[in-house]
C-alpha cells in the first residue's frame, strides 16, 4: 500500500510541475491580446470590411491553451443585427482581401491561405511566434468555446486534466487532425466524457447545461440568441453547483489521468460499434443511433453543441491503432512499480517541457482563468469567473455531508487537489468592456478587468 501511495504521490507532483510549466503566464496572455489588436487594426483598414469585428475563439477563448498555444480568430461580418452565414465563395473573397492587407502591412511569417478547406482559413505566424488561424463568421466556434470556459466553474480539475491530456497527446504525436489523429476539441470532449462517467461523476451530461442543439438556436438577432444561451447555461451551472445532494469525487489528477487512459483503451477497442456522446454522458450504439448512420468513421465523438457532427471525423483506422498503442504504453509505465521523474516526464510531456526540469526550478506563473469579451473593439483582461472564490482562488464544489469515492479513489490520497491561483491581471489595453461569462449569481469578487 505504501509503495502504491508513493507512486501516485510522485505522479501527482510530476503532473503539477508540468502544469506549472505549460500554463500561460501574464505575458503570454498579453502577447495574444496584442496580436488580436494588430489584426483588428488591419481588418479595420480594409474598406470592404468596415464594421467587421475580430473575435477570438478556440482554446484561448475557453482558457484551455498552453503557453505555446495558437490563436483562433473569427472575422464577423456585419449583417445588421442578425446572425448570417455567408457562402464559401464570399468567405474566400474576404480572406483574399485580408491576405493582401497582411502582406502590405508586413511582419507576418508563414502566410498561407487554405481556400479549399471545408472552412476556408488564413494561417500565419505573428509576433512572439504565435501561430494564428483566421476564419469568417465562426459564431458557433465562439459559443462552444464560451461553454467550455463556463464548464470549469463546476470543477477546476476539468481544465487541469484537459491541459495535461493535450500535452500528453502532443508528446505522443496524436494531437493533429491533419495527420489523422485527434484535434484538441475532441480531446476536450473526451475529458468531459471521462468526468461524466466516473462514480461519483464530476461533470453532468451536457444536456443538463444546455438542453438542446445549440447550433440550431443560433438564429435571428445575435445579441438575443447569445444572451438566451448564456442565461440557460448560467442558470443550470448555478443549479448544479448549488446542489448539496451531489456526491463529491475527490480523485487526484494522477488518479483521473490513469483512469482516463484505462477508460479510453477500452473505448478504442469498441469504436467500431459504439460512439461517445458527451451530450447524454453515455456510450451509444452506432447501429441504433439513426443520427449517426451511415457510419463511415473510425471513431465517433459527437459534438454536443452541433449534433450529430463527429469531432473525430479525421481520425483514420490506422491512426486509431496508434492512439490506442500510446494509451496502453503510457498506462503501463504510469502503473509500473519502479518510477522516477526522469521516466515520467517524457511519457507525459514533450522535449520542450523536459528541458525545464534540467535546471533549478523557478516560480512558475499561476493559472489564469479568464477570457475577453466580444463586445469591445479593443481587448482587456477579464473579470474572474465564478470558478474563483471570494479571495481569488479557484475552488471546487462545496463539500457535502454524503461522500462516496470510486474504487480508484480508495487507493489514493483523499485530499482534494490543490487549487491554482490567478495572477494579478496585466494592465488593460484600452476601453472598459462588458463580460460575457454567465451571470449565474451576483459576485463580489469581480476585481479584474474584462478582456
Amino acid at each position: 500500500m505504501n509503495r502504491t501511495m508513493n507512486r501516485y504521490n510522485l505522479l501527482d507532483l510530476t503532473i503539477r510541475d508540468i502544469l506549472r510549466v505549460i500554463n500561460p503566464s501574464k505575458d503570454d496572455w498579453s502577447f495574444r491580446f496584442q496580436l488580436i489588436n494588430e489584426i483588428r487594426a488591419i481588418v479595420g483598414s480594409i474598406e470592404n470590411l468596415r464594421g467587421a469585428t475580430v473575435e477570438p475563439f478556440g482554446s484561448f477563448a475557453s482558457n484551455l491553451f498552453t503557453k505555446w498555444g495558437d490563436l483562433d480568430i473569427s472575422i464577423e461580418l456585419q449583417n445588421g443585427t442578425h446572425i448570417s452565414s455567408p457562402g464559401k465563395k464570399h468567405k474566400q473573397s474576404v480572406l483574399q482581401e485580408v491576405l493582401k492587407a497582411f502582406r502590405k502591412k508586413g511582419g507576418f511569417r508563414k502566410l498561407m491561405f487554405i481556400a479549399n478547406a471545408r472552412v476556408p482559413i488564413l494561417k500565419f505566424e505573428g509576433s512572439y511566434n504565435i501561430s494564428c488561424d483566421i476564419s469568417i463568421n465562426n459564431l458557433s466556434g465562439q459559443m462552444k468555446s464560451k461553454i467550455l470556459f463556463w464548464i470549469n466553474e463546476i470543477d477546476g480539475r476539468f481544465r487541469d486534466l484537459v491541459m495535461l491530456v493535450k500535452e500528453w497527446a502532443k508528446a505522443h504525436h496524436i494531437n493533429d487532425s491533419k495527420s489523422g489523429t485527434l484535434n484538441s476539441y475532441s480531446l476536450s470532449l473526451l475529458v468531459i466524457f471521462h468526468l461524466q462517467t466516473l462514480v461519483p461523476a464530476i461533470l453532468p451530461p451536457l444536456r443538463e447545461i444546455y438542453p438542446g442543439n445549440m447550433i440550431d438556436d443560433l438564429t435571428g438577432v445575435r445579441t438575443v440568441a447569445e444572451k438566451n444561451i448564456e442565461d440557460i447555461c448560467a442558470a443550470n451551472i448555478h443549479r448544479i453547483r448549488s446542489d448539496r445532494s451531489r456526491l463529491i469525487n475527490r480523485s487526484t489528477l494522477s488518479a483521473l489521468f490513469i483512469s482516463f487512459l484505462t477508460k479510453f483503451a477500452d473505448v478504442c477497442s469498441r469504436a467500431s460499434t459504439q460512439g461517445i456522446c458527451p451530450y447524454s454522458g453515455q456510450l451509444e450504439d452506432i447501429h441504433t443511433n439513426m443520427r449517426w448512420l451511415p457510419r463511415t468513421y473510425a471513431l465517433f465523438v459527437e459534438d454536443p453543441f452541433e449534433q450529430p457532427a463527429n469531432t473525430a471525423r479525421t481520425v483514420s483506422s490506422n491512426q486509431l491503432i496508434r492512439i490506442s498503442q500510446a494509451i496502453q504504453a503510457t498506462h503501463g509505465i504510469l502503473v509500473a512499480a519502479n518510477q522516477d521523474r526522469t521516466c515520467l516526464i517524457p511519457v507525459l510531456a514533450g522535449p520542450h517541457i523536459s528541458r525545464f526540469f534540467m535546471r533549478p526550478s523557478v516560480p512558475a506563473p499561476p493559472l489564469f482563468n479568464q477570457f475577453p469579451s466580444r463586445t469591445s473593439s479593443s481587448t482587456q483582461l477579464p473579470s474572474r469567473a465564478s470558478s474563483s472564490s471570494r479571495n481569488g482562488h479557484r475552488t471546487h464544489p462545496p463539500q457535502r455531508k454524503k461522500t462516496q469515492d470510486s474504487s480508484q479513489d480508495k487507493r489514493l490520497d483523499k485530499r482534494p487537489t490543490e487549487p491554482s491561483k490567478s495572477p494579478t491581471p496585466p494592465p488593460s489595453t484600452s476601453q472598459k468592456q462588458q463580460e460575457w461569462r454567465p451571470r449565474s449569481e451576483s459576485r463580489g469578487d469581480q476585481t479584474g478587468s474584462d478582456g
